[in-house]
């Protein structure tokens, strides 16, 4: 660039190099012509040469090659399903937790303000009639009923703010013991068979010993280096911790030993499905899965259906 601005000067400087007082002289930019001629002739070349110069001092950066977006790597799979078979759903129940146990379905739910008839509750589905047979109601005045699960013959259940939870019989569900846990909050709940693992909405689950109830372990969850928070209802299936994820249509397969999401899994036609059937229908929460019979259930709060699916990978 800094040649051609001297190339354009001198040639002005030999064409029109005359004082600016002089008679009979005529301005082109900073430099004068002797005669009208001359003034025309430059002024043209003149106009010509600025045009290249502004095209030049426009493109005075190198062209470069567009830069292309980075790939972005994962090892995250999509887990593909298939419905097998639907029941018949409470719509006045608002899901919290979902576990089968024994055989039976077992399901909690909560009791939002805005919500005046709903109940925290602790029941079992009868798949073939659609009825909920309730074990355990809470004062919904003074606690938000969460998730479940079942150890040791024990049904453990935790809250949403009150950091207090509650163990029941598992046969008769008297209320047998109260605990308190440090987490904020309590959502989720599910059992690798040795400790109680329990979500609190952010990306950390946490490990209980479920006679103390004391903190183990906990780990953050991440997907591709990010965490994923609003982790909700929990289920462990063959090595592995499936979650809700709150306000969101997929669930995720972690691995417990590193916190790594390894799948997703997208259910957002079966929430279209049970809206189109109830429109006061929520998110999708709730996860149980048979061990012994390989049934996998999924529903979600005041949804007329619980599905039964099969995980095609």
């Amino acid at each position: 660039m800094k040649v051609t601005k001297f190339i354009i000067g001198s040639i002005l400087y030999r064409l029109c190099n005359r004082p600016k007082n002089s008679l009979n002289t005529f301005p082109v930019g900073r430099y004068y012509c002797k005669n009208w001629s001359s003034y025309q002739f430059t002024l043209v070349l003149f106009l010509l040469i600025q045009s290249l110069f502004t095209a030049c001092e426009s493109n005075e950066e190198p062209n470069q090659e567009p830069k292309e977006s980075p790939t972005i790597t994962t090892n995250v799979q999509t887990i593909n399903y298939s419905v097998k078979n639907t029941f018949r759903h409470d719509t006045s129940l608002y899901t919290e937790g979902l576990v089968i146990y024994q055989g039976q379905l077992y399901e909690s739910t909560g009791s939002p303000e805005y919500l005046p008839s709903s109940k925290s509750l602790i029941g079992v589905h009868n798949l073939e009639n659609g009825k909920f047979d309730k074990k355990v109601e809470l004062d919904r005045t003074k606690y938000f009923g969460e998730g479940i699960v079942f150890v040791n013959d024990k049904c453990y259940q935790v809250t949403y703010t009150t950091q207090t939870g509650f163990i029941y019989d598992a046969r008769t569900f008297k209320n047998i013991g109260q605990f308190k846990y440090a987490n904020p909050e309590g959502w989720g709940m599910t059992t690798d068979g040795k400790h109680i693992i329990m979500s609190d909405g952010s990306s950390v689950l946490t490990y209980f010993d479920p006679q103390s109830f004391k903190p183990i372990h906990s780990f953050q969850v991440t997907q591709d280096g990010s965490p994923v928070a609003q982790l909700n209802e929990l289920e462990f299936i063959r090595g592995y911790i499936f979650a809700n994820v709150f306000m969101t249509d997929r669930i995720v397969k972690i691995n417990p030993d590193n916190g790594q999401v390894v799948g997703t899994l997208d259910l957002s036609s079966l929430t279209h499905e049970a809206k189109a059937k109830y429109p006061y229908a929520e998110v999708l929460n709730g996860i149980a899965y048979d061990s012994n019979t390989n049934r996998l259930f999924v529903t979600g709060k005041q949804w007329p259906t619980m599905y039964q699916i099969e995980l095609l990978n």
